[in-house]
């Protein structure tokens, strides 16, 4: 977890898996520390949203984005899909206003062929038949709260992506595969001296 107006990490663990429950642990300590929260940038894990009390919590608009790449694929076929990716592709350039007019257009446009069932040959039930784009949609208008949060606290300049930790994660990563052979405790170490640095 780190400091997003200069990149300096506030606080690190070593964990086996994420949990929600882990940082809201982070979270804890770094305020414990006397740390001041003001905002919350974070890639839209499962219940993290209402985690934090009254913290603003901002969804980073490029994990939205490779959310909705994954159900529509990089090339999606239909005429819906290619109008939704290339909506979602325009979400860091768009204002709140203008993204929820234009995700709202789309959906008056596409709401029947969204909602079509096919029916189970096999077993008669019913089911929708573009699954992979109704999810796409969904987890925008699921997400659509978190979206902007940025805009609506200007005055906290939160970011509106996780860029500046990626970078650093992907930096690291980086260092690590130079120095492959590194025992457990020396790459810890390693990682120490990184986010020192």
């Amino acid at each position: 977890m780190g400091n997003s107006l200069d990149g300096v990490v506030l606080y690190k663990q070593y964990v086996r898996y994420e949990t929600n429950a882990l940082y809201l642990a982070g979270i804890s300590e770094i305020s414990r520390r006397g740390i001041s929260i003001q905002g919350i940038v974070c890639d839209g894990r499962q219940g993290l949203f209402g985690l934090f009390g009254d913290i603003p919590v901002q969804m980073c608009q490029f994990h939205q984005i490779q959310i909705v790449q994954r159900y529509l694929t990089r090339k999606p076929k239909s005429q819906a899909a290619i109008e939704l990716k290339k909506l979602t592709l325009k979400l860091t350039k768009l204002s709140k206003v203008d993204f929820i007019n234009d995700l709202n257009n789309w959906y008056l446009r596409w709401s029947e062929y969204l909602n079509e069932r096919s029916k189970s040959p096999s077993t008669g039930k019913t089911y929708y038949t573009h699954k992979r784009l109704r999810s796409a949609y969904l987890s925008l208008k699921r997400h659509l709260p978190y979206l902007f949060v940025f805009e609506d606290y200007k005055e906290l300049m939160i970011p509106n992506t996780t860029n500046t930790l990626d970078g650093q994660f992907a930096d690291l990563k980086n260092k690590l595969r130079n120095h492959n052979g590194l025992s457990k405790k020396r790459k810890i170490k390693f990682i120490d001296g990184f986010f020192k640095a």
